[in-house]
Formats: structure tokens, C-alpha cells, sequence
């Protein structure tokens, strides 16, 4: 595998480039080989090629998102590892070029360039919040007139020809897991905090109607700036509306205080249900144990998910990254990362090895996995996204780890989106 991490980004201000310095040197111990310009790089088996399919990873390595940046690059790595060991793609290999988005549109946009522009990769995969995708699809899409795969959970509504969206939408999630909440929990009284930006403002439309339909109701919803410090009228509200379940997409850096304050409320003591659809075993990167029992959400894999080759995954990544603190995990969007790599891979073999990005498209808008994390996915022709399991989980810390109890499994759930 041959992967080349750029750090030409003298806009970055001076702790992203340290993060970035300690990527780099991490890189350097695992093996690594530093090129001229301060590339990256590991040749599979066979050198390098000309030949090469070249896929582009543009995920936040640096910033106040760099935790599910990190799972999401290290995954790749991953799987683009065992698809080189396997002999390629249409016996040709990958190569992965990475650029950081830094946790910031503006700074994304230019990086993401480089990767169509410079690297000329076939293919790019990445983004973590939907404003993210929102910066970097023109210039992928329209501009680079290039394939994208977006593999994070999302709010829906994203239909843009050429780019593929493998995580779960609102259907797969809202639609499992606010009944269980209302139906099997007996919660009646909800509340939306909220940080202000498109996701959270579209799943929470959503949600609300199913909220309603379940015979449940809103008792405020709110939206806040994403590095919100203080949130003691916010949980006032929770307590005064006698609020009983906390719907949650409040995300970093504002979650950390956020939680911590719900928490010292005695919110969750005092019998209230909490429940965030992006939280996972990575949620340690963010906040204490403590302020995460009880937790529900409802995603597409949970480490104790019982599919065995889903266990085969998780042991394989955990062997190539021992005692890493970035998990694969599904809500930093690491296993839409896998699926989207693998989803790729079965294109470009029904193509033969044509790279064409027409002709790619045409194959992945009908591609089926038999296996990934969480079990297989099926794309949904002309709709851009795909079918998957999807599971509720209850957040149980042990000994200082996440271990999330499977109270509910939905076997090939419909995105339900263009």
C-alpha cells in the first residue's frame, strides 16, 4: 500500500501542526518511509505502480473532530492493507493520499484540491459533518468531476449524482430507535439540544415527527454555536419541562461541557434517558465514563455485535493498531469509511478495472457487500445510499471502557432518502 499524507499547511494554526508532527511521528515508528516534500508512504508487496488505483482520504486529522479523523484514516489504511494482500482491485493496488480537513470547511476546501488536482486520485473518501461535505463536494463532484463517497451518519436529502452516501440516515436510526424510547422506556417529554448547523436542524425535523407519531412530544428544541462553554439554562429547561429524555446532537467541542453539566445535574440519576445517535465506543475521546452509563443510540455496528466476521474485523484492526484510543467504530463514521472502500472495491471489479468515473458510478449505484462491520449492505439503485443492520445500544462503562448492550437489531433497514 502506498499512502502519502501531506503537511503543507502553513494557514494551520500552530497546535493543528503538532498534531500533525505527532501523526507523522507515529507514522514514522509504525514503519513508515518520509519522502521528499514530507510525504508519506508504505509500497505494497509488488512497489509502486503505475498502474495504481489512487484513492483520496479527506478526514479531520487535527481539530476539535480529529478523534473520528483519525479512526476513519487509520481504517482506511486497513482496509485498503487487506484489499493489497488479496492481490488489488482487478489485480491492480491501492494507494491512499491523505489530507487533513482539519475540523474546518475553509481550510478543507483548498487540502481537498490537492487530492483531485495534484494527486489525481480516482476516488475520494471522507468528511465527518455534513457542513464538511457540503464544502468539499464541488470541489470533488462538480469541479474535479470525481467519485465521492460520504460515510458518516447524516441528516438525508443528499442527492448529488456521483457521490454515494454508505452511513445511516435518519430513517435508520429515528425509525428504531424513538419507539423504543417512547414504547419499551415510557419516555414522553423530550428535549433537542442542538448544535447549529444543517445535521442536526434536518434529523431534528425528522425526529420530531416520529417523536409525534409515537404519541411523544417536544418540549424545546435549541441550537447553540458548535464550542458553546455553558449550557446552565439549558438544563434548567430540562428540569423545569420535566423533560424525560434528552435527544441529544450537541457535538464537539460544545458536547464536553454539555455533558458534564447534564451529568452534574443528576439528569440521568434521577431516572432520565439520554440518548445521542452519533455516540459509540470512541465517545471516550470526549467525556468521562461516568457521564456516558446509560447511554442510548442506534447505529450500524457496536463491538458487541455478534456477526462473526464482524469480530474478525474488529480484531484484525485492533492487531494492526494495538492500544490505539481511535476504535473502528460506527458513529465516527469509520465503518462507513470500511464499507465505502469495500462498496468501491466491488465497482471497479464489475467494471473489470475500469476506472472511468461513469462507468464506476453505474456499478456502485447497484453494488451489494456480503460482509462488513455490522453484516452486509446493499445499495439502493438510483438512490445513492444503501440498506444496512442496524442496532440500538445501551452504553455500559466497565472498568474504565465503553461496552455497549445490543437491546435491539433491524436487519436491512431502508435509507428511506431521494
Amino acid at each position: 500500500m502506498t499512502t502519502h499524507e501531506q503537511d503543507d499547511m502553513p494557514g494551520l494554526p500552530a497546535r493543528r501542526r503538532r498534531g500533525l508532527l505527532t501523526g507523522g511521528a507515529a507514522l514514522a515508528a509504525a514503519g513508515w518511509t518520509s519522502g521528499l516534500g514530507g510525504g508519506w508512504w508504505l509500497r505494497p508487496a509488488w512497489g509502486q505502480s503505475k498502474d495504481a488505483i489512487r484513492m483520496g482520504i479527506a478526514t479531520d486529522i487535527t481539530g476539535p473532530i480529529a478523534p473520528s479523523g483519525n479512526s476513519n484514516w487509520q481504517v482506511a489504511q486497513f482496509a485498503a492493507e487487506q484489499i493489497n494482500q488479496a492481490g488489488g482491485i482487478a489485480g491492480r493496488p491501492v494507494e491512499l493520499f491523505l489530507e487533513d480537513t482539519a475540523s474546518d470547511p475553509k481550510i478543507a476546501v483548498g487540502n481537498v484540491r490537492k487530492l483531485i488536482q495534484q494527486h489525481k486520485v480516482n476516488v475520494v473518501l471522507g468528511g465527518i459533518t455534513s457542513a464538511m461535505r457540503q464544502a468539499i463536494k464541488d470541489p470533488i463532484v462538480n469541479r474535479g468531476r470525481t467519485l465521492y463517497i460520504y460515510p458518516q451518519l447524516y441528516e438525508g436529502q443528499e442527492c448529488t449524482k456521483h457521490l454515494y452516501n454508505v452511513g445511516p440516515t435518519p430513517a435508520q436510526q429515528c425509525d428504531e430507535l424513538i419507539p423504543y424510547l417512547v414504547k419499551k422506556l415510557g419516555k414522553k417529554r423530550f428535549a433537542m439540544p442542538s448544535a447549529n448547523y444543517v445535521w442536526p436542524q434536518l434529523l431534528n425535523k425528522y425526529a420530531r415527527k416520529v417523536i409525534e407519531a409515537n404519541g411523544a412530544e417536544v418540549v424545546f428544541e435549541e441550537y447553540y454555536p458548535l464550542d458553546q462553554p455553558e449550557y446552565s439554562a439549558t438544563i434548567s429547561k430540562i428540569r423545569d419541562g420535566k423533560v424525560d429524555c434528552v435527544f441529544s446532537t450537541v457535538i464537539p467541542p460544545g458536547v464536553q461541557p454539555f455533558m458534564k453539566q447534564l451529568y452534574e445535574s443528576g439528569f440521568q440519576r434521577n431516572g432520565g434517558a439520554f440518548a445521542c445517535l452519533y455516540y459509540d465506543e470512541n465517545a471516550l475521546n470526549f467525556n468521562p465514563p461516568h457521564e456516558l452509563d446509560g447511554l442510548l443510540s442506534c447505529l450500524d455496528f457496536f463491538h458487541t455485535v455478534q456477526d462473526p466476521h464482524s469480530q474478525e474485523l474488529l480484531a484484525g484492526y485492533n492487531k494492526k493498531f494495538p492500544d490505539s484510543k481511535y476504535l473502528f467504530t460506527a458513529g465516527s463514521a469509520s465503518t462507513g469509511m470500511y464499507r465505502g472502500i469495500r462498496f468501491y472495491e466491488a465497482a471497479v471489479k464489475a467494471t473489470n478495472g475500469d476506472l472511468d468515473r461513469e462507468a464506476v458510478s453505474a456499478a456502485l449505484d447497484k453494488a451489494t457487500l456480503a460482509r462488513g462491520p455490522g453484516g452486509g449492505a446493499e445499495m439502493v439503485p438510483g438512490k445513492m445510499h444503501c440498506k444496512m443492520n442496524m442496532y440500538i445500544g445501551q452504553c455500559k462503562p466497565t472498568a474504565g471502557k465503553l461496552r455497549y448492550e445490543i437491546v435491539g437489531t433491524y436487519p436491512m433497514v431502508d435509507p428511506k432518502e431521494c
